[in-house]
Parts: structure tokens; C-alpha cells; sequence
């Protein structure tokens, strides 16, 4: 249904001469890994945000006598950027629906790089008192602002520049980043461990993984604002006649609004698509990190080595698997993965009481790549049911609360769960519910292979 001028305006961009039609989709290896640059970056972030929580930042920012109380708090803040979230999908959907996909990137990812980089930088509760927490929230409120534009601008950058057939393919290579981040950040965090020692890492060496961001931030932000524009936002002048009359309509001023007045059941539908996936990754690689070592006796190393191992799975079947979508459709994979997440999903925590590295590691491990399975061709999947010029909103709101609801409370949850039944069972059974609702969702919707990607 057209929208009626009131809601609508006329969107001028000027894009630089490499993103001419002619050349768009040539980029499109070079677009694709400047969206991996990012995701890699801004996850990497997360991660060491995360696995400090686990390790440091509870009794350094938050101090108690209880140490469950200092967790929970740690916890919290990391939650506290997914609450966030939404306002960034609404302020950088808005920009990236009107002015441009290439702009909401470089704006998110130099938000990002200022709030982690800022982390690093802060006073603990010893030295500054109350101010000290109130300033982790604040720069943990900025990350989930930045997060919320980040994921659905990289894959819809990649997705729009792809060959034919190709889609879910260029679109999964952001994908790869989450995984990437963490791997990159146990890379700094491990060796950062070992040379400062437990002590070290808790009265400074923590900073560390922080502030080596900007390093990476630098980097990505060269990448990402020497790449074209996506084609959607051609200016007419350079389109060919064929492109003009299939140009998207104008942009809506408000693209969340118009997003969740015209198209709330695949809104809510490629939002439940989402939530189990989100809550074995955030399980696996903040939580299980604390709770481990500090209630099961696990070593941190074992636990960071076999979450490690896990995400490693993950990247390895992640572009196989977004192919193998090209050439069957989106679906039957992502069933493949939802399916094998909820009967693994008990069998991959319970093996946290064995407290075998080799057990976890390969329980991790299969978990993971069954978590790729699912999480590969949604980065298609998810643009895919969306028109054009909601397309960067629809995706990042599907994606963003399904990582909020699903992934940002789901340590305190497994934190709540665990205190009152003390058994990793139970990490399985709240995973796998919500990995079966995602399987539910997904079976509701239709496939999105052939869908028209220009209109």
C-alpha cells in the first residue's frame, strides 16, 4: 500500500562515483569486507566488555561482600546496552533508510569506538566513588545505541551490492563478525591474563583489550567510508532509464513508525526468528564464562579456550551455509539449525558438569556451529521481509530486539535461574525453549529466496 504524502519526503544523496549502477555490484567483495570489518570491530567490543563483567568489573565498579550481588550488577550494566539498542535502530534506521546505508555505518562504528575506548579509560568505585558506575552505564548505554545500527547497515550494504544469487552469501559475511570479535578479543585477553596474572589483569591489565580498540576503530573507519554507497541510493542522475522505473518509493520520515504500523507480524515473527540464537551465543560466551570458574571449579582458561574453539565452528560454517540458502532457499537451513539448537541445547550446558575441557570444548563446539546454521541466512532472511526503504530499519529492529530479549538479560537470567535450581540443566532447558519458540516463528514465515530485493 503506497504511503500518503504526509508521511513520506523526498531523499537527496550524493553518492560518490564509484556507486554508479555500473559499478555497484563489482565492489561487492571489497563492500563485503569492509561490513566484516565493522561487525568484527563492534562485536569485539562487546566481547571484551563481556568477558571483563565475568572477570573484573563487578567487584571493581560495583564492590559488595556478596560476590553473586557483584556479578548481578556487572550483569546488569552488560544488559544495559541492549535496552539501549532500540534507540539506535530508530536513529540510525532513520538515517540509513533516508540519507544512506554507508553513513549510519561510519556514524555507529565511531560511536562505538569512543564508548569502548572511553571504558578503558574510567575510574574504579575506589578511586571516584558512586561517579565511577554511573559513568560505566552511561558509555554502556552509547555502546548499545551504536550496536543498534551496526548489524542491519553491514548486512544490507553487503546484501544490496551482491551478484545474483549471491544474496545470502555476501550478506552472511558480516555475520562471521560476532564470532571473529570474540575470537579476537580471547586473543587479546588471554595472552593480557597470562603475562599481568589474575591479579595484574584485575588492577589494570583489564584496560588493556579497551583501549587497543582504537587501533581496530581507526582501521574500520578508513574501510568503511572508502566503499560505495548501496545501489538503493543512486541518484537518478547516474541511474539508467531500467533502474529509474524501478526505483523504491521515498523514504518515510519516521521508518520505525510506518515499520510497525504496516508490517508488525513480520516484525514480531522475524523478531521471534531471533531470540533462541541470541540466547545460546550470549550463554555460551559471557555467562558460561563467569559461571564456570566461579560455581563449577572450571578453569578460565578451559572455559575461554572451549567458548573459543566453539566460535571458530561457527565461522567455518557460516559461508558454507549462507550458500547453501543461495541454492535451496533461507528456511530449510535455518530449520536445520533451529531444530538441532533445541535438542542440543541440554546436552551442550549439561556437559559443564563433567568438567572436562575436551567434553565442553566439543559440546561448544557442536552448539556453535549448530547456532551458524541458524544464524547464517538470517542475515537475508530478515532484509528479505522488508521493502526497500524500511528494509535497514525492519532487519536491525527484528535483529536487535531478538538480541536484546534473547541475548542482553539472558546472563541474569541464567544468574536467577541458577541461584534458585543449582544445576547447568537448567541453562539447557531456558536455551532450548527459547531456540523452539524460534523454530515456531520461523516455521510461520515464508520463504524469501526470490524475493524482488529492488522494490
Amino acid at each position: 500500500m503506497p504511503e500518503s504524502p504526509s508521511h513520506v519526503a523526498p531523499v537527496t544523496v550524493t553518492s560518490p562515483p564509484s556507486a554508479s549502477p555500473g559499478t555497484a555490484r563489482t565492489d561487492a567483495p571489497r563492500v563485503a569486507a569492509a561490513s566484516l570489518v565493522g561487525t568484527t570491530i563492534e562485536y569485539y567490543d562487546f566481547a571484551v566488555y563481556g568477558t571483563a563483567s565475568a572477570l573484573v568489573l563487578g567487584p571493581a565498579f560495583f564492590p559488595s561482600g556478596n560476590a553473586t550481588v557483584s556479578s548481578l550488577a556487572a550483569f546488569l550494566t552488560f544488559a544495559a546496552a541492549f535496552v539501549a539498542r532500540p534507540l539506535g535502530v530508530a536513529l540510525f534506521g532513520t538515517i540509513g533508510d533516508r540519507l544512506g546505508r554507508r553513513r549510519a555505518l561510519v556514524a555507529s562504528l565511531l560511536l562505538m569506538g569512543v564508548a569502548t575506548v572511553g571504558v578503558g579509560l574510567l575510574p574504579t568505585y575506589e578511586t571516584a566513588g558512586l561517579l565511577a558506575p554511573v559513568l560505566l552505564v552511561t558509555l554502556r548505554l552509547l555502546q548499545g545505541v551504536s550496536m543498534g545500527g551496526e548489524w542491519g547497515g553491514a548486512v544490507l550494504l553487503a546484501a544490496e551490492h551482491a551478484p545474483p544469487g549471491r544474496r545470502a552469501l555476501y550478506a552472511s559475511i558480516p555475520n562471521v563478525g560476532p564470532s571473529l570479535g570474540f575470537l579476537l578479543s580471547s586473543a587479546v585477553i588471554l595472552p593480557t591474563l597470562n603475562i599481568a596474572g589474575r591479579d595484574g589483569f584485575t588492577d589494570w591489565a583489564w584496560r588493556v583489550p579497551f583501549l587497543l580498540s582504537t587501533l581496530l576503530v581507526v582501521v574500520g573507519l578508513w574501510v568503511r567510508t572508502t566503499v560505495s554507497e548501496s545501489p538503493v541510493f543512486t541518484p537518478p542522475a547516474e541511474a539508467s532509464a531500467p533502474a529509474k522505473a524501478q526505483a523504491p518509493a521515498p523514504a518515510s520520515r519516521f521508518p520505525l513508525g510506518t515499520l510497525v504500523t504496516r508490517h508488525p507480524g513480520r516484525l514480531l515473527l522475524g523478531i521471534g526468528v531471533g531470540l533462541g540464537g541470541s540466547a545460546v551465543y550470549y550463554i555460551t560466551i559471557v555467562y558460561s564464562l563467569s559461571y564456570g570458574p566461579k560455581t563449577l571449579g572450571i578453569p578460565q582458561n578451559t572455559m575461554l579456550t572451549a567458548a573459543s574453539v566453539g566460535a571458530a565452528a561457527g565461522i567455518a560454517v557460516t559461508l558454507p551455509a549462507a550458500r547453501l540458502a543461495d541454492r535451496i532457499g533461507r528456511r530449510p537451513v535455518m530449520l536445520t539449525g533451529a531444530v538441532g539448537s533445541v535438542l542440543w541445547a541440554v546436552p551442550m550446558y549439561a556437559s559443564l558438569s563433567s568438567r572436562d575441557a575436551w567434553v565442553i570444548t566439543g559440546a561448544y563446539t557442536v552448539g556453535l556451529a549448530l547456532l551458524a546454521l541458524m544464524f547464517s541466512p538470517v542475515a537475508a532472511f530478515l532484509p528479505e521481509l522488508f521493502p526497500a526503504r524500511l528494509r535497514y530499519t525492519g532487519a536491525s529492529a527484528a535483529f536487535i530486539l531478538a538480541n536484546t530479549l534473547g541475548g542482553g538479560f539472558a546472563p541474569l537470567v541464567a544468574t536467577w535461574l541458577n541461584g534458585n535450581w543449582d544445576s547447568p540443566l537448567v541453562l539447557g532447558f531456558y536455551t532450548g525453549g527459547l531456540c523452539l519458540l524460534s523454530l515456531l516463528c520461523l516455521l510461520a514465515l515464508p520463504e524469501t529466496r526470490d524475493h524482488d530485493f529492488d522494490a
